[in-house]
């Protein structure tokens, strides 16, 4: 399977953390969204960034560690659609420069706003939800 995903994210207390070449970031508590795209199995990239033991290679994988998924969807595609998304959330939401976009020219590809926020920012984008193993 192929396609786009974000991932729902919830901070519990305000953190600096270390996000590889990109340096120490200060991140507010609070609910975050990151976009993403997978060619290559997309299930198997959403259940790794499920997976707290991996080694870290991504952006996102350093802020998973300190951090809890609340929720992901997707939209299988034969066309990355993760520049798109992103630049919706851009227009609803804070981003964080330059995280998870080293390749491609967008600003971020991780979001920063209230729960209300990110729920109606992801209404439209007519993607599935995956279900989150307990």
């Amino acid at each position: 399977m192929k396609g786009t995903y974000i991932v729902i994210i919830k901070l519990e207390e305000e953190k600096t953390i270390q996000i590889g070449k990109l340096g120490k970031i200060l991140f507010k508590k609070g609910f975050y969204v990151y976009v993403g795209s997978a060619f290559n199995g997309l299930r198997q990239r959403i259940d790794r960034h499920l997976r707290k033991n991996k080694k870290i290679h991504w952006h996102i994988d350093y802020f998973l560690n300190f951090s809890e998924v609340k929720g992901v969807l997707f939209k299988e595609s034969e066309t990355k659609q993760e520049c798109n998304i992103a630049t919706i959330l851009e227009k609803h939401l804070f981003s964080i420069s330059g995280f998870g976009c080293s390749d491609c020219r967008c600003k971020s590809h991780l979001f920063y706003g209230s729960y209300k926020k990110i729920t109606h920012a992801v209404r439209d984008l007519y993607l599935k939800r995956y279900k989150l193993k307990k």
